[in-house]
């Protein structure tokens, strides 16, 4: 065995085992992204990356029947449910950022939920696009992650790392002529417009300001809902509407 290939083994089985750590420690879904496409992002603060070699991405699936509850608007339920897998993710990308750093590599967890500018909607870094990246998901029409087992019904975190890790690669777009997120959002926001890898700005997509009007001067004022949430367009992804089914379950109906 040649160095190279000695080396490259290492690292496979180093990423292998890094994922294997990161499901045990609660994530669902775990990817890794490479830091330098990324840097064409918007960055807050704008040298965030520079230390890093890898992005991790994580995420965890969210109890369906919380969106088929909704209506019109979000829920308390779905408030607090949106709370509490935030939490999750933190407490996983702490775990993680620790683990790799216990193993010699400098690694930083990035919230799963905080805007750090409050009028434009920016967080430090987008967890859609390093999940994208990662090969998790796609991009939808909605500019949220579209996953092909829950459609958008999951939440995402990022960890940065300088750990020499396989990089996996985007997957291919799947929305296709789809239009329900369009015709379902309150805010008629969505555009309808389809992209094979990733759209250049949100209003691409978007008539952006009208989905924060909505979720922000509405929905956020709501009492026993309280934040900027709304969860309609993820309930209608097809994606994410149908129950997954074990292989086991699948054998066992089949007897």
């Amino acid at each position: 065995m040649t160095t190279a290939t000695r080396e490259k083994a290492e690292t496979f089985n180093y990423t292998e085992m890094i994922k294997d750590k990161i499901t045990g420690f609660g994530a669902d879904f775990v990817g890794i992204a490479d830091i330098e496409p990324l840097k064409e992002l918007r960055i807050d603060p704008p040298g965030l990356l520079d230390p890093f070699a890898r992005a991790v991405s994580i995420a965890i699936k969210l109890p369906m029947a919380t969106f088929e509850e909704i209506i019109d608007r979000p829920t308390p339920i779905y408030k607090s449910i949106y709370q509490t897998a935030n939490l999750i993710l933190d407490q996983i990308a702490f775990n993680t950022a620790i683990a790799l750093q216990d193993g010699g590599h400098y690694s930083l967890p990035i919230p799963a939920s905080q805007v750090l500018d409050q009028e434009n909607w920016y967080a430090a870094i987008s967890h859609k696009a390093v999940a994208r990246m990662a090969g998790l998901g796609w991009q939808g029409k909605n500019l949220l992650l579209i996953t092909p087992q829950y459609g958008s019904r999951v939440r995402l975190a990022t960890i940065l790392t300088k750990a020499p890790l396989d990089v996996d690669g985007p997957v291919k777009n799947r929305c296709g002529d789809c239009t329900a997120c369009y015709d379902a959002c309150p805010a008629q926001a969505i555009k309808g417009v389809n992209t094979q890898t990733h759209y250049k700005n949100r209003n691409e997509a978007m008539n952006f300001s009208r989905c924060v009007e909505k979720v922000a001067g509405e929905f956020a004022k709501i009492p026993e809902v309280s934040v900027p949430i709304c969860g309609i367009c993820i309930k209608v992804c097809p994606f994410g509407r149908k129950m997954p089914v074990k292989k086991t379950d699948e054998r066992n109906r089949r007897k």
